[in-house]
């Protein structure tokens, strides 16, 4: 039998405090960054979290869309009409449904770079201090669309949790296990030890061109990825085993990072 949301007519109820003033954040004031829930915004991308490993703790939305999602039994599920979901929100909600779910921790290490099965052949994504939420979401979206088996973060990037990050990557980031390097860029020589080829991304003109770089002779392949503007620091272009630029028309220098990525990851696959 299909969950029957209940109805929501004040703002202020605490039903449906995990979406209250999203415009500020994910997380209440005076918690840590990246302990807040993971708010999914949009039926495709509710669909793929409720496919997803995260436990759904509430679904909220307007009339209609809530009864649509055909939500599993034990689903919190709340609507109210678009102003009162507005007030809730802080902003227009035009994706129509909203859904909070508990946070997993990133996964572990040495399990992300091992891989079900160490024998096999493996992609990840190896990010530096690339801070914004739009781009992380967008090469999260590629890397699930385009064969990457999973995403590794120095210290100083964004939340892949984040809502705008879920947003733009569709929700396919739930699907994408992560882990941080907590030793940058140092910790690379794990992903040595492991196997892989390690290939910064850089416009330099000194770079190979990427098209050079064999996947079928390097079975495992991390591919690294700078911040938009400052790109990949010179330590981690020096710690990794090639530097790689994509051709590109004379006038253009570079590409968004985002871009960059997709590229990236469809010339290795």
């Amino acid at each position: 039998m299909p969950v029957e949301p209940e109805l929501i007519t004040d703002p202020g109820d605490e039903r449906v405090a995990d979406f209250r003033d999203l415009v500020a954040g994910d997380r209440r004031p005076g918690t840590e960054r990246g302990t807040g829930p993971v708010i999914v915004e949009g039926v495709p991308a509710v669909q793929r979290l409720l496919a997803s490993p995260y436990r759904v703790r509430a679904v909220f939305g307007v009339p209609g869309r809530v009864a649509a999602l055909d939500l599993p039994d034990g689903v919190r599920a709340y609507e109210a009409d678009k102003w009162v979901v507005s007030d809730v929100l802080g902003f227009r909600l035009t994706r129509g449904v909203v859904a909070s779910a508990d946070r997993r921790p990133p996964a572990d290490l040495a399990e992300l770079l091992a891989g079900p099965d160490p024998a096999a052949p493996r992609r990840l994504a190896v990010l530096e201090a690339l801070n914004d939420h739009e781009n992380l979401g967008s090469i999260a979206r590629s890397a699930v669309a385009l064969g990457v088996d999973g995403l590794l973060l120095d210290p100083q990037c964004a939340d892949p949790l984040y809502r705008r990050a879920v947003r733009v990557s569709m929700g396919h980031v739930l699907a994408l296990p992560f882990a941080v390097l907590p030793d940058w860029p140092g910790g690379l020589a794990r992903l040595h030890e492991a196997g892989y080829l390690t290939v910064a991304l850089t416009p330099a003109a000194d770079a190979v061109d990427l098209a050079a770089v064999d996947p079928g002779a390097h079975p495992r392949t991390a591919v690294l990825l700078g911040a938009e503007g400052p790109g990949l620091t010179p330590e981690a272009q020096a710690a990794a085993r090639v530097r790689a630029r994509i051709p590109m028309s004379s006038g253009v220098d570079s590409l968004g990072v985002a871009a960059a990525a997709a590229i990236a990851f469809a010339s290795l696959r």
